[in-house]
């Protein structure tokens, strides 16, 4: 665990549309666990997927964390704005061999994958080179036969072989876009990033981003991956599970219930979000949730 005054978290929404209920719960879990250890609070707009931004999103995004008291203590990083950055990112691994580029198709992709759940693993027929006549469309990371592996502080121990359970993944899109296990890696980095609290979605996405903190020789985050917010059907809260936007009009309600769904049990006396806030900031206690992958709002 950092010392308090070396804690830097982050919260790190997509402007794809407004912040909902799922959204809200993994800023203020990061906003209290920095701010109940002394440290820093950033926001980090991931505004890379450019086709899938929505125009005034991001400013709508910012205001309602204002409107919550969730304020970045640093200037908020776009990520549209750092493509030199990961350019630099990806020209290292490229010269270190560890790229290759791809010529598959979605199409191809999907006739030829092998299956892990609902996820598509590349079983890398483009890794020897590409046959003649095929155009790279995109690039990708060869990933070897290693376990990879980190504790998280509310999951536990989590592990893959990303051999067999991812495959050698995506770095930059067809598109021409870096992919965001790329972007989040370098981003982390430059903003000292200590600890990442976010949901446990993303469990298997940390694997390929330590992967790739250690082909970059980055340090590795400390991480914790509390539940994930799913509606009475069992599905996660999204935009495309038509998640509600958040009402900033009732704060101080929607407050309260995002702190009970974080296992927190504000005095009923308080009404207020600025004193809420303050009373979860010193009664922050995480590890009421440890183990749970997941919890209906």
């Amino acid at each position: 665990m950092s010392k308090s005054s070396d804690y830097r978290g982050r919260f790190a929404p997509s402007p794809s549309g407004p912040l909902h209920m799922g959204s809200l719960i993994a800023a203020v879990g990061s906003y209290l666990d920095a701010k109940s250890r002394h440290g820093t609070w950033l926001v980090r707009m991931e505004d890379l997927d450019t086709p899938r931004c929505v125009p005034g999103a991001a400013d709508n995004i910012l205001n309602t964390l204002t409107n919550f008291g969730l304020i970045s203590d640093e200037p908020v990083m776009y990520q549209s704005q750092r493509t030199s950055a990961y350019q630099d990112a990806f020209d290292q691994l490229f010269r270190d061999g560890r790229l290759y580029p791809c010529a598959c198709t979605r199409r191809e992709i999907a006739d030829s994958a092998l299956h892990r759940g609902s996820e598509l693993i590349y079983p890398g027929k483009c890794r020897a080179g590409l046959a003649d006549s095929r155009e790279a469309r995109s690039w990708r990371v060869r990933v070897e036969q290693t376990r990879i592996k980190f504790t998280d502080r509310l999951q536990g121990q989590f592990a893959q072989n990303l051999a067999c359970d991812a495959g050698d993944f995506l770095l930059k899109r067809a598109d021409g876009l870096f992919a965001y296990q790329l972007a989040v890696v370098v981003d982390d980095a430059e903003q000292q990033i200590s600890d990442v609290v976010r949901g446990a979605d993303l469990l298997d996405s940390t694997l390929r981003q330590i992967y790739l903190q250690q082909l970059l020789h980055l340090n590795t985050p400390t991480y914790m991956h509390f539940p994930v917010a799913v509606n009475q059907q069992g599905e996660k809260l999204s935009k495309q599970t038509r998640a509600r936007a958040v009402e900033p009009d009732n704060a101080a309600a929607t407050l309260c219930k995002v702190l009970e769904f974080l296992g927190q049990s504000p005095p009923a006396s308080l009404r207020k979000k600025t004193a809420l806030l303050a009373w979860a900031v010193d009664n922050w206690r995480p590890e009421i949730l440890s183990g749970h992958r997941q919890r209906t709002v």
